[in-house]
């Protein structure tokens, strides 16, 4: 499993130059069964990034484009009147797909947005007292514009905490870039690959990384960062029960990537700014940025 895990990033690495880190917890998140919200500034890969994992994970997805016109029917169907069989017949939307590419999610409204919280949480779609399960996998891939751009609705904290792990991309270094001014385009060289998994593949792999083990001591170092959030008066409000358990699901699923069959105080720091930085809010006007908080948070609690 770990040299098909290896070759899925190893692809990704080639469509989405020198951020082979970003690709690297994009994948643990997909493996942890969280949801992935890419959040930068436009033109830096964002799209092409989802569009690679879901394409070498051998995924049906589909590509939503998120606007200001957009309503929550164009998310999850709607009803439409059989005059033949004079019954109402649902339709399915986009997100009845394995990834659904939810693409600059922060410019639709609230209500658009608030479609996509059932669906995440539950993985099943209720229109009209009836439950319309969702295919498995099912993995809702977001991006994101920053919100000081013209145009962007912020996600509540609501459903920013149904996305696992949040990551940015960044400029690509000068090597990098003039790899991609030189090269050719990468959605053409993307459909040229061969998807490296199948869906049972990658359920396998699931499973495998929701078995990795993790010692008292890593449940300990765990509650110890979730009670720190919560007794500092450094951090508006603590993390939550669900944060923790996709924090160790994230860690399990790094390990595994890593080669290892158990969980190090390592492999949660390596995961934890992904998965609390965008949960996590200052106590003081001083200081509100998520990053700069687990910074603080990993240098405050001790290492088991």
């Amino acid at each position: 499993m770990n040299s098909t895990l290896e070759s899925v990033i190893h692809q990704a690495s080639s469509i989405v130059l020198g951020k082979e880190r970003v690709i690297k917890l994009s994948l643990a998140c997909l493996l942890a069964k969280g949801h992935l919200l890419i959040e930068d500034v436009p033109g830096v890969g964002k799209t092409t990034l989802a569009h690679a994992l879901a394409h070498l994970l051998g995924l049906e997805y589909r590509r939503l484009q998120f606007t200001s016109d957009l309503l929550p029917a164009d998310v999850i169907g709607v009803s439409i009147f059989d005059r033949n069989s004079g019954e109402f017949r649902f339709h399915r939307g986009p997100v009845f797909s394995q990834v659904l590419l939810a693409d600059e999610i922060n410019r639709a409204t609230p209500k658009a947005q608030s479609a996509l919280l059932e669906a995440m949480e539950e993985r099943q779609v209720s229109l009209e007292g009836t439950t319309h399960p969702l295919p498995e996998p099912f993995f809702v891939i977001a991006t994101q514009n920053p919100g000081f751009q013209i145009g962007t609705y912020p996600l509540p904290e609501s459903q920013l905490d149904r996305f696992l792990m949040r990551v940015d991309i960044g400029f690509p270094d000068r090597q990098a870039e003039r790899a991609l001014l030189k090269g050719e385009d990468r959605r053409k060289l993307l459909s040229r690959m061969t998807p490296v998994m199948t869906p049972a593949r990658l359920s396998e792999a699931q499973r495998l990384a929701g078995s990795i083990h993790a010692s008292d001591a890593i449940y300990d170092y765990c509650q110890s960062l979730l009670a720190y959030t919560r007794s500092s008066d450094r951090f508006y409000h603590g993390l939550s029960p669900r944060a923790g358990v996709g924090l160790l699901n994230a860690a399990r699923a790094w390990a595994l990537i890593g080669g290892r069959d158990m969980v190090l105080p390592e492999d949660i720091q390596a995961v934890l700014p992904s998965v609390a930085a965008h949960r996590l809010q200052g106590g003081t006007d001083a200081e509100t940025g998520g990053e700069s908080l687990v910074r603080h948070l990993i240098k405050s609690v001790p290492l088991p």
